[in-house]
């Protein structure tokens, strides 16, 4: 028997999942995978990954929008693939005119993924461009600090190596021999 399974995605903690699901749940999903992560890479989605590996022959893989599914191309066409091979259909609610089984639908699948890694580049660049013209202004001074030098320095003095410390303050190495050096 097969089943409509949805996969819905938000980015950060602050935001909500529950008009993704309840749109999900409307269009006939009986299984829906959901999960708080950046959707500008599949590394560490468990729940897409999950979804992918649940669903069988003959079901479909339901999502609102594309860009909660994949922001690049090359995951969004590793997605389809994925799916393709397995023989699951894919929906997207807000652009209806993805049918990946006909090539018209495969042609608007790829142009919508263009604009959604578009929009991506765009917003980081957009970002950076804030970043640098607060830098210029001396208004942006960066992340700020959750760990001391001093903290640093004290387990160096005790005979901890650098990489341990890292580890043990949750921070890079690079950070550690920054902070080291008064960098």
């Amino acid at each position: 028997m097969s089943a409509i399974v949805g996969y819905a995605r938000v980015s950060s903690s602050g935001q909500s999942l529950e008009v993704q699901q309840s749109q999900l749940e409307q269009s006939g999903c009986t299984k829906i995978f959901a999960e708080k992560k950046s959707g500008t890479t599949t590394e560490g989605r468990e729940e897409l990954e999950r979804a992918l590996d649940y669903v069988r022959e003959g079901d479909v893989f339901v999502v609102t929008r594309l860009d909660r599914l994949a922001r690049s191309i090359t995951d969004l066409r590793q997605i389809i693939d994925r799916l393709t091979a397995k023989r699951v259909d894919f929906r997207c609610l807000q652009q209806s005119g993805l049918d990946t089984t006909k090539a018209e639908g495969r042609l608007m699948l790829n142009i919508l993924a263009s604009f959604a890694e578009f929009e991506t580049e765009l917003r980081k660049e957009r970002q950076r461009e804030g970043i640098d013209k607060a830098k210029a202004a001396g208004v942006y001074k960066g992340r700020p600090k959750t760990i001391s030098a001093e903290q640093v320095k004290a387990l160096r003095d005790e005979g901890v190596g650098g990489t341990e410390i890292a580890k043990r303050l949750g921070i890079g190495r690079a950070s550690v021999y920054r902070m080291l050096t008064g960098g």
